[in-house]
């Protein structure tokens, strides 16, 4: 007779490397868009460069995996069916906002996803609010951080090389950028893979086969190589969104927001907390670009990524719901 469980937590742990890979290929523009667009980097050469540093940052740090797993629900009403449907919801809208080429939140959408899981299992009693409450503060005000920090280098920039040539400080930003391109991979890494080793690890002590939250090196090293294939597969329609649509930028501009974007999701991911890589990275170009002038930000653009970032959570806890509702009589117990 088929175990049941064992089967659910087959297709928790599928999903959960699924929506990593779709992560890798939706967020792939938050390490490589700018770099891609000043022409530091060939498209190629930044794909391969961030799967290479997207792998090495997700095996560093299981601190936001921590929060994912452990900060969100309470752990008595995590059932396989619960996670296995927040997944769903979580890969549903990254698609459909990857389809239409706009930067959402990763992060938003599978802390959405598992809340509005856990919200059709048992309610909202269920929900850890104070966590969530942690979780969702870091999210609002890392791209407000990212706006000022992306403003500031950028002023500092342009009065440190204000009598330097614009083509003498491209040429050598441009060298440079591939650096900074390197450092926000890395960061990308650090931050983005937790989020599904943390969904794995709470389907795993949901079904037994770990006593305690600690996250299995074999569940790292998935998660790793999930993203890595995932960001080499590439995402063009975002890159072109970030990159070139929003603000034009030079090499210099991409060397300041790559390194305040690296900052600050190291910074955060430093002490668990999950901010989402493409809200820091889009907010950063947007600081450089108030940096130049109001009028250098494209605003048709920005408001499409302000409703995409704002429908997230909503709509992917919409999208799970209805995931649990639809599988839970087949699948459940």
């Amino acid at each position: 007779m088929l175990d049941t469980t064992l089967i659910m937590l087959v297709l928790v742990i599928g999903a959960a490397l699924a929506f990593d890979y779709i992560n890798g290929f939706h967020d792939t523009a938050n390490a490589i868009a700018t770099c891609v667009s000043t022409r530091a980097l060939s498209v190629r050469s930044a794909i391969v460069m961030a799967a290479v540093l997207n792998f090495a940052g997700a095996m560093i740090s299981t601190k936001v995996a921590s929060t994912i797993g452990k900060g969100i629900v309470d752990a008595g009403n995590v059932t396989q069916m619960v996670v296995l449907a927040g997944v769903l919801g979580a890969i549903v809208w990254d698609l459909v906002t990857w389809y239409y080429g706009l930067p959402s939140s990763s992060s938003h959408a599978i802390i959405g996803g598992i809340m509005g899981a856990v919200i059709a299992h048992a309610g909202t009693a269920a929900l850890h609010w104070g966590g969530l409450k942690k979780i969702i503060l870091s999210l609002i005000l890392s791209p407000v951080i990212g706006t000022l920090l992306g403003f500031i280098v950028m002023v500092i920039m342009l009065w440190s090389f204000k009598s330097t040539p614009p083509h003498s400080i491209n040429k050598h930003f441009r060298r440079l950028q591939i650096l900074s391109a390197a450092f926000m991979a890395f960061s990308h890494g650090t931050a983005d893979a937790q989020k599904s080793m943390g969904v794995i690890t709470m389907a795993l002590v949901s079904y037994g086969a770990l006593a305690t939250f600690d996250v299995p090196t074999w569940v790292k090293i998935a998660c790793a190589v999930a993203m890595g294939l995932g960001t080499a597969a590439g995402g063009w329609r975002i890159i072109k969104t970030v990159g070139k649509d929003f603000v034009k930028l030079q090499p210099v501009h991409g060397f300041c927001v790559e390194t305040a974007s690296a900052g600050v999701i190291l910074g955060a991911s430093s002490i668990g907390m999950p901010v989402s890589t493409t809200h820091v990275i889009t907010s950063t170009i947007l600081g450089v670009g108030l940096s130049k002038r109001i009028t250098a930000v494209n605003w048709n653009v920005a408001y499409r990524i302000l409703w995409a970032w704002v429908l997230t959570i909503p709509a992917s806890a919409i999208m799970s719901y209805v995931s649990y509702m639809v599988l839970n009589p087949f699948l459940g117990k």
